[in-house]
């Protein structure tokens, strides 16, 4: 009883301190905790990340290596370190992960581990609220030494996790000690305005959920005192020195005067997240300005069409614009991850469909692909053609992947409804229901869908009483444009239109930023129904990616295609595919789990034995969803075929 009053006071006491503040948030996202994934696509997928990679997680943080002694050896204050100096955020990441799967999928063996785990990090922090196992082990004296080691990098995710865990289940042990972590970092720096440069941003958008759920204004203020602290000349560490450039670290010039992106790619998207919901808040013109030119730079210079991000391995990150190779694509799973959560909160700081629309390419496509269908094999790259080289594979060194693609899949509700004092938004066509207030009413929805293989989407919504609000139905950019932005077009110029009907008629809305917006009196019993069209749309590349000239690529709906090896023989780099090639699709549920395929006969080029002689049939060719690829052994792919001979190495 305390704790559920505890956490209804702690609501209401960050809602009334949002309220006071020069918000320039346009709605809320419907938390994870109030939906429930019904979905015939993602339901199997987060069953699977609950059977499956979740246990991974837990074996290798547990068992296979030593994340969790670390913990026990700094409560008993002796033993050597195991591992990276960074290992602990693994361990808060998959606890993060537990606590969003617990909601929809309760497993008391799982939630027994989580509560080990949690006993034995309380059980290591020390007085004064600092925790981290590298330094309790290797030396105290070093504590805050060294901008790159991690060390806040690691509260950030301690943080979340305690917040995750405490929503779920109720229990609070694990957000007291990060509280405590976090109240620590603010005495040491901002309170006593030490400079200190994150080497690796993760905690501002940390502080922010904090201040969210506490209402407590401090953790904002040190959220926004850290984004201050970029571009003054104080940053140091390894990684500095390494790259004699701190635009490695977005360190160059302060947070508000960027307008290009640079660095390491995850670095980048954590920071721009904290960024823009300091802004949202605080209503910081300065960090709008810089999240919209930031925003473009990646959209028009830097974007895959999966919707990853960080071309380069040598820096994880950015590299010249226009510069996309395919097969050295570095494309970090975790970037793809980071492009969902930048995304989510540029749309609610905006109300513009268009970040949606980049963050439903990066969820159906970067970040899926990191996850293998079995659930327990991991991208940590994701490039755009192979030789047959690359695999995923069972763990890392540096396990960021599996865990941050556990709890994005994990918390899926967090991102297809939206809210406001008068109206609701519906972002992503994800089977699901739900319930949000309206003032003093509450409304039911209930959303079947037929994505990503079908474009059918019936939303049935269900007010306890009539109400006059405004519905806002995402139109998906994907019918008019592959992604916003010049990067990319159709190579037919089509667009494509939406239907949408109320109760089986239909229905006049004005279109704005990107959503149909249904103003009506709402009853018990309306239907909305939305057609989308599903075809096969070739996409090209402006001239400038020289990668991909006279290359196209092959979307249907929010899904981007490729070809493999296991599907196609020996056929998937000597195929041409023309301008007049016709495209079929098949639903195959015996194949990769259930997809659609796209099938076309195309003209291939094939080499003879004595390696002189060249051949040329029209054979049948298979496109896969690019998420499933390397699910059957190594294989070659490519997702940008040749439309001309002279492309058809690859590249």
């Amino acid at each position: 009883m305390y704790k559920k009053s505890l956490a209804a006071f702690l609501a209401l006491f960050a809602m009334l301190s949002a309220i006071s503040q020069p918000s320039l948030q346009q709605f809320y996202p419907v938390n994870f905790s109030r939906v429930n994934i019904t979905d015939p696509f993602w339901k199997p997928k987060m069953e699977t990340v609950a059977d499956a990679t979740l246990y991974a997680c837990v074996n290798y943080t547990q068992d296979k290596t030593g994340r969790i002694r670390n913990f026990e050896k700094a409560a008993k204050g002796s033993g050597k370190h195991e591992g990276i100096y960074y290992d602990d955020s693994d361990v808060y990441k998959a606890l993060e992960a537990i606590a969003y799967s617990l909601k929809n999928h309760p497993d008391a063996k799982l939630q027994a581990t989580a509560d080990e785990w949690i006993e034995k990090i309380a059980a290591a922090q020390m007085p004064d609220g600092y925790l981290n196992t590298y330094y309790q082990l290797t030396g105290l004296d070093k504590r805050w030494s060294d901008m790159e080691k991690h060390e806040d990098y690691c509260a950030g995710h301690l943080i979340e996790a305690g917040i995750a865990y405490f929503n779920t289940t109720g229990k609070d042990k694990l957000l007291r000690t990060a509280i405590r972590f976090a109240d620590h970092i603010d005495s040491t720096f901002r309170l006593q305005n030490k400079p200190w440069v994150s080497g690796h941003q993760e905690i501002e958008l940390a502080l922010m959920k904090l201040y969210h759920h506490t209402g407590n204004k401090r953790y904002m203020e040190l959220a926004n005192w850290f984004l201050d602290q970029r571009g003054k000349g104080n940053g140091k560490g390894v990684i500095w020195d390494q790259w004699k450039d701190p635009d490695y670290c977005q360190d160059a010039i302060p947070v508000r005067d960027q307008r290009k992106i640079t660095g390491h790619a995850v670095r980048a998207m954590y920071l721009y997240t904290g960024a823009a919901d300091v802004a949202a808040v605080n209503g910081d013109k300065g960090y709008v300005t810089a999240m919209d030119s930031v925003w473009h730079d990646v959209i028009n210079h830097h974007m895959y069409i999966t919707g990853g991000i960080g071309a380069q391995g040598t820096n994880e990150g950015f590299g010249k614009p226009y510069d996309l190779p395919n097969a050295s694509a570095y494309c970090e799973t975790c970037a793809s991850v980071g492009m969902v959560f930048w995304n989510q909160r540029m749309n609610m700081l905006s109300g513009d469909a268009r970040y949606v629309d980049v963050l439903e390419r990066s969820l159906y496509n970067g970040a899926l692909d990191g996850l293998s269908l079995s659930g327990d094999r991991f991208f940590y790259g994701n490039p755009l053609a192979s030789s047959g080289r690359d695999n995923r594979r069972e763990w890392f060194g540096t396990a960021c992947c599996p865990s941050n693609i556990a709890r994005l899949v994990s918390s899926l509700g967090n991102y297809i409804y939206n809210t406001s004092a008068n109206g609701i938004w519906v972002n992503l066509f994800i089977g699901s229901n739900t319930s949000v207030h309206l003032g003093k009413n509450e409304v039911a929805l209930n959303m079947e869908s037929g994505l990503p293989w079908k474009g059918e989407v019936t939303l049935q919504v269900n007010p306890s009483k009539k109400q006059a609000f405004a519905l806002h139905v995402r139109l998906p950019g994907w019918l008019k444009e592959p992604v916003p932005g010049n990067l990319y077009r159709y190579a037919d110029d089509q667009q494509l239109q939406a239907t949408i009907r109320v109760n089986g008629m239909p229905v006049e809305y004005q279109v704005q930023n990107g959503y149909a917006v249904i103003q009506r009196t709402w009853k018990k019993g309306d239907a909305v129904s939305v057609s989308l069209p599903m075809e096969v749309r070739r996409v090209v590349t402006i001239d400038s990616v020289v990668q991909n000239r006279d290359r196209v690529a092959l979307q249907y709906g929010p899904m981007v295609y490729c070809v493999e090896g296991a599907d196609n023989k020996n056929n998937v780099f000597g195929l041409i595919v023309p301008s007049t090639t016709k495209f079929t699709t098949e639903y195959r549920a015996d194949l990769l789990g259930g997809v659609n395929t796209i099938k076309f006969t195309t003209p291939v080029i094939t080499t003879g034995s004595d390696g002189a002689s060249v051949s040329t049939q029209q054979k049948e060719i298979i496109a896969i969803p690019y998420f499933s690829w390397n699910n059957r052994g190594a294989n070659d792919m490519q997702v940008w075929l040749p439309s001309a001979i002279r492309k058809l190495q690859i590249n």
